[in-house]
């Protein structure tokens, strides 16, 4: 896997959307110490490398974005959800560029 995935979206995109009152799902997949260091609101937490064991949580007909650090694991998630049929989108830049508000 190289992190090939059909669609990504910016964090200021994924801000915007959620100060819209748009109802957006999201999942996390940096490890526990990441996850506990700051998450967006509402996220969901399957660390990558129980993607493949925990996709059943995840509805692939609705949409969901896909956050790690910096984007790189979340678009190797992407990568394999999508070729299970989920509807993903990758979110560029990561935790790294997320400049709104976090939850702890």
């Amino acid at each position: 896997m190289a992190g090939k995935f059909s669609k990504s979206i910016t964090t200021d995109e994924v801000a915007a959307q959620m100060k819209q009152g748009k109802k957006l799902n999201i999942v996390d997949v940096r490890e526990q110490d990441e996850w506990n260091s700051g998450h967006i609101a509402g996220a969901k937490h399957i660390p990558l490398g129980m993607i493949s064991h925990r996709h059943k949580e995840l509805d692939p007909k609705q949409e969901t974005i896909v956050v790690c650090r910096s984007g790189n694991r979340s678009g190797l998630a992407c990568e394999l959800l999508e070729s299970m049929g989920y509807n993903v989108v990758n979110m560029t830049g990561g935790m790294m560029s997320w400049t709104d508000t976090v939850e702890y």
